[in-house]
C-alpha cells in the first residue's frame, strides 16, 4: 500500500505532534510539529523537516545550528494523528544546546535538572 500524507488526521491548523527518539539509544529528543507537506519533504530528503508554529515556515532541523536529525523511521500512531521519527541525531537537540528538551524532571515536588547544556 502506498503512503499518502494526506491521509493522516491533522488537527484544526493543519497539524499533527512528532516525537524525535534516537533511533540507537531510544532517548527522546523533541516534540514539534508537521503539516503534510513536512512529513512528505522529510520522507523525500531524509532530512527532518518540521513546521514552525511561531515563524509560519518549514524548518530543517540543524539548518542554521549544524545540529541536525537524519530520519532513520517514520512511524504514526494507530489513530493516525502523532507521528515518530527516529533519528541520527548530530549535535543537541534542544534549542537550550542540551541533548534532549526533556531535560526537566520533578521528583518529590522538586523540579530536577537532568543534564547541563553541551
Amino acid at each position: 500500500m502506498t503512503f499518502d500524507a494526506k491521509k493522516l488526521r491533522y488537527n484544526d491548523q493543519g497539524l499533527l505532534p512528532v516525537i524525535a527518539q534516537d533511533h540507537d539509544s531510544l532517548e527522546v529528543l523533541m516534540l514539534a510539529w508537521m503539516n503534510a507537506e513536512a512529513v512528505e519533504r522529510t520522507l523525500e530528503t531524509g532530512k527532518v523537516t518540521y513546521w514552525s508554529r511561531s515563524r509560519q515556515s518549514f524548518w530543517i532541523k540543524g539548518e542554521t545550528s549544524g545540529h541536525t536529525q537524519k530520519l532513520i523511521d517514520l512511524r504514526y500512531d494507530c489513530d493516525q494523528d502523532c507521528i515518530l521519527v527516529l533519528v541520527e541525531q548530530i549535535g543537541a537537540a534542544c534549542h537550550t544546546m542540551r541533548r534532549s528538551c526533556f531535560y526537566t524532571a520533578v521528583r518529590d515536588g522538586e523540579e530536577i535538572e537532568l543534564m547541563k547544556p553541551e
